[in-house]
């Protein structure tokens, strides 16, 4: 993710999902952005497929 246009996509999407308490994203342009969901536990296959939906690609924490 490079702007908040791109964090706006991410936040849209995930919110669909189960409708979350608080969906943060800390913007990283150029690298890992950390998205951070508060509320009903979430699948990881449904926020991915829901990232992915938003243009872009969950990866594992390191």
């Amino acid at each position: 993710m490079t702007c908040s246009h791109c964090v706006a996509s991410v936040t849209k999407e995930i919110g669909k999902l189960a409708r979350p308490e608080d969906v943060t994203v800390t913007l990283v342009p150029g690298g890992v952005s950390l998205v951070t969901v508060v509320g009903a536990p979430l699948d990881r296959t449904a926020v991915a497929a829901a990232i992915d939906e938003a243009g872009y690609e969950l990866v594992a924490e390191s």
